[in-house]
């Protein structure tokens, strides 16, 4: 069915298109699904992947930026030289398919298991934090002009949210609670520059090669706001998958990822960044605790949200490893 649906839909908009082939359902969560498959053309065929909204997807997350403003923002980063699938197709109603966007596929590795220990990512290894820092320094540096419609965040309204949601679990956590605190008393305030923030940089939305980080994947989370979000996001633990001693998704420093960024012309607030990503790790801690709260509810007891919600307990770690290191 598909492969008849994308065969019309390429014929519409890629002129000299004969049809489609190979199409494979991609890993996907509840809200999103993606396809692989190839672009049949005399010139050559061409690898491309379908991200739309799933068929029974209802209600869109007051985070998403949806689906247009992703195939926008992916498309300015490509355009900017920031690693990016190129954009090829913005689904329409005539496509048949759904809500989405078809992009050119860009071949590497998502994960992290392997990207941090294969021998065949060893050299990449030790580029990537300074890379990583270029990468923020040019996302960060997208013109606001030509950027879609995109909520704005504070640290302020972050906190807000963060702290209802806890709450509402009814889910007592005393290292929560701490965290909650540290950060009502270590604001730093607006920030002195709102840009672009991709809002979900890290292990498992980046594809890597062997020469380092190929494209920036799902951009579902960009809003306007500080941009050391992003510097902090990257560095919290539950990213270095096993790699403790290495901030930057398990794979470099914080001071190589800031020299990138600097180099490429942008300030580093090193404070703010620290508040970010204690910030970060108490989202993904309520993150893995909503997920608890959903398996326990049912009536889809998945595996899966039982795994991660349990992961709501390494966080604790996390932040107490932040906030009272020893020694201190």
């Amino acid at each position: 069915m598909i492969e008849a649906e994308l065969s019309r839909s390429v014929a519409r908009w890629c002129p000299g298109a004969t049809g489609i082939t190979g199409a494979a359902k991609l890993s996907g969560g509840a809200n999103q699904e993606s396809w692989r498959f190839d672009i049949l053309h005399p010139n050559g065929n061409v690898g491309a992947i379908l991200r739309r909204a799933a068929k029974d997807y209802r209600v869109a997350s007051s985070r998403a930026a949806g689906f247009a403003a992703e195939a926008r923002l992916m498309q300015l980063a490509y355009e900017a030289g920031v690693p990016s699938p190129r954009v090829l197709h913005v689904l329409t109603a005539e496509d048949d398919l759904g809500t989405g966007f078809i992009m050119q596929r860009v071949e590497g590795e998502t994960i992290a298991r392997k990207i941090l220990r294969d021998d065949e990512f060893a050299a990449a290894r030790l580029l990537m934090a300074r890379q990583i820092g270029g990468i923020l320094a040019g996302l960060h540096k997208l013109p606001q002009a030509e950027l879609p419609e995109l909520r704005s965040m504070t640290a302020r309204k972050e906190l807000d949210e963060l702290e209802r949601d806890y709450r509402s679990f009814n889910w007592p956590k005393p290292v929560f609670e701490l965290a909650l605190r540290w950060l009502r008393d270590h604001d730093p305030g607006p920030s002195d520059e709102v840009t672009l923030v991709h809002g979900d940089f890290r292990n498992g939305n980046l594809i890597i090669g062997a020469d380092g980080v190929r494209a920036v994947l799902d951009w579902e989370l960009a809003h306007l706001g500080d941009p050391m979000e992003d510097l902090g996001w990257i560095c919290v633990n539950s990213w270095r998958f096993g790699e403790i001693d290495k901030p930057v998704g398990g794979f470099g420093s914080r001071e190589e990822m800031f020299a990138g960024y600097e180099a490429a012309g942008r300030k580093v607030d090193a404070a703010r960044v620290k508040f970010w990503e204690v910030m970060g790790t108490l989202r993904w801690g309520l993150m893995c605790g909503a997920m608890m709260k959903r398996f326990r509810a049912g009536p889809d007891h998945s595996m899966e949200r039982a795994m991660i919600g349990r992961r709501a307990s390494e966080t604790e770690i996390d932040l107490l490893r932040l906030l009272a290191p020893r020694g201190s």
